[in-house]
């Protein structure tokens, strides 16, 4: 695990556009596709912006990148709290992506057919020729909320443990709304994972998460550990306030 400390949200996000685009670069030197998991929420809107515009947008061969996300809130694509609408807005629409490449999770048929059908296209991207299924994605993008939720990991939530499917649905019935998440068994087996997490609000669960005892009930983030891969925490001065060790 690297952990990676920066003033601000604005030289962080600069850091992880840099950081991103130097990743995407040396795995193309060995493969023709980059499978990228993108984050809601408001922390990589910044970033966001800066992959969509020089010298990044340059930068990147977006003809080989393949989109998918971590999570959704089940509301209408034109709702302002669905995470793909908000990634189309900032940086999808802007780039060279071809449309094919992009795998968003559906909210206009049931959670449980979405999800269903969003594990069944990851089964076809990372099924190996035996049939069976080693590596995953080659970066996933993560946030951290207040509470030490990742994905749509709450706390107290079964899913947290979830440890066969790989995208499941479920009622959160503290927000009175289905969500739709990938679970620690894909993300764990993904060549990187990056977290993004700012904002002096984050800075008791930083703790817990980094330097706690492990309680995945009440942070579930924990859960996030890559069995092979590399785990990355992108996180600012304010966030990472009470970490003992800077």
């Amino acid at each position: 695990m690297e952990i990676h400390i920066y003033k601000d949200n604005e030289v962080l996000s600069r850091a992880a556009a840099e950081w991103i685009t130097s990743h995407i670069g040396e795995t193309l030197k060995g493969q023709d596709r980059f499978t990228w998991v993108l984050s809601g929420g408001n922390t990589p809107r910044g970033l966001y912006e800066l992959l969509a515009a020089p010298p990044y947008l340059e930068k990147i061969q977006w003809n080989k990148i393949h989109v998918f996300w971590g999570d959704e809130r089940v509301v209408p694509f034109d709702d302002p709290r669905n995470n793909a609408k908000m990634a189309y807005e900032i940086l999808l629409n802007h780039v060279p992506v071809p449309s094919s490449q992009i795998h968003i999770m559906r909210t206009d048929i049931t959670p449980e057919k979405s999800a269903s059908d969003y594990d069944q296209i990851l089964h076809q991207y990372f099924r190996n020729a035996d049939g069976s299924s080693s590596a995953s994605f080659d970066l996933v993008l993560l946030g951290m909320g207040e509470d030490g939720h990742t994905l749509s990991l709450f706390p107290g939530t079964e899913v947290v443990h979830e440890s066969q499917v790989w995208v499941k649905a479920f009622y959160l019935q503290s927000q009175e709304m289905h969500r739709i998440t990938l679970t620690k068994t894909i993300v764990n087996r993904s060549r990187a994972v990056a977290f993004l997490t700012t904002g002096s609000n984050k800075s008791k669960a930083l703790r817990q998460v980094l330097e706690g005892p492990s309680d995945p009930d009440l942070y579930p983030s924990q859960v996030i550990q890559p069995q092979t891969g590399h785990l990355y925490w992108f996180v600012d001065e304010a966030a990472a306030a009470g970490l003992s060790k800077q």
